[in-house]
């Protein structure tokens, strides 16, 4: 096929050898089939701001720094490069996720290089070599939509282990392969410990899996285990082999508001002191 203009730097620095076929266009970027060499990876291009239809970014970005002082001024006023700024670190946001993902044991492609709005990385593919369906596409038995709930719960908490939530999990952005399920699509993951909305993210996440399973699996319907995680993990006691039981105690204390608004006003204060140290650091 016509290699697209944007891909072409690559296939002129010998990144990529020849551009095979497209494989799919979503919300945020089109995917291509490339071949490097003797391998089969594939090509992640990223839709220019204007034209993604993924909504909220800002709640996603909250926590997002960059180094460079210039550049996090830029971002703040929304300059033209600001914009641009922003737009590389929401890129380089996938990548760097899916290096700290895979070194946590966690299942995601292997990420090769982010250049000019395009990422290299791995095909997830069957034993057959062909492309690995989503999991929105495969049809479940009872037994196996159970297997594969556990899976993902436990690469859930492998995930925030290592301080990040995807933030937009579903059946749409799993891919399965002969080793298990395959998380993909990872821009607009999280830092655990750096956005305010990071509790209400991983529940999402977690009821996505739930109401997705429970429909071959009735009995997970009931199930809490996003609020069993998110327990575990302000607790300071989550860990990769923390044993779950889908079971959350109700909690029948009176709230406290007052306090709650203490400890909210707090953190954005830390949060702050914490921007404010790393820019007095880069321009020091």
């Amino acid at each position: 096929m016509k290699t697209p203009k944007r891909l072409q730097p690559l296939v002129d620095e010998g990144m990529i050898d020849e551009v095979l076929r497209q494989l799919m266009s979503g919300k945020e970027a089109t995917v291509f089939v490339v071949r490097c060499g003797e391998q089969i990876r594939c090509a992640k291009m990223y839709k220019e701001a204007g034209q993604r239809s993924f909504k909220q970014a800002a709640a996603y970005q909250e926590g997002r720094t960059v180094k460079n002082s210039r550049q996090a001024r830029a971002m703040q006023k929304g300059s033209k490069y600001g914009r641009k700024m922003q737009e590389e670190v929401w890129q380089n946001a996938e990548v760097d996720a899916l290096y700290k993902l895979a070194a946590a044991g966690v299942r995601v492609p292997t990420p090769y290089l982010c250049f000019e709005g395009v990422l290299l990385m791995d095909l997830v593919c069957t034993a057959d070599g062909q492309v690995a369906p989503r999991l929105n596409d495969v049809d479940l038995s009872h037994a196996l939509a159970l297997v594969y709930h556990e899976d993902l719960i436990q690469q859930v908490v492998l995930m925030l282990c290592a301080g990040i939530i995807h933030g937009d999990l579903s059946e749409f952005n799993i891919l399965l392969n002969e080793q298990g399920p395959v998380i993909i699509d990872l821009p607009q993951a999280i830092n655990a410990a750096g956005n305010m909305g990071a509790a209400a993210m991983l529940y999402r996440d977690v009821d996505n899996l739930k109401s997705y399973f429970s429909q071959f699996a009735p009995e997970l319907a009931t199930t809490q285990y996003g609020k069993e995680i998110w327990s575990l993990y302000v607790a300071g006691l989550l860990r990769p082999d923390s044993v779950l039981t889908g079971v959350v105690a109700e909690d029948k204390r009176p709230v406290n508001v007052g306090a709650v608004i203490e400890e909210i006003a707090l953190a954005r204060m830390e949060a702050e002191e914490e921007l404010q140290r790393r820019l007095a650091n880069s321009m020091a």
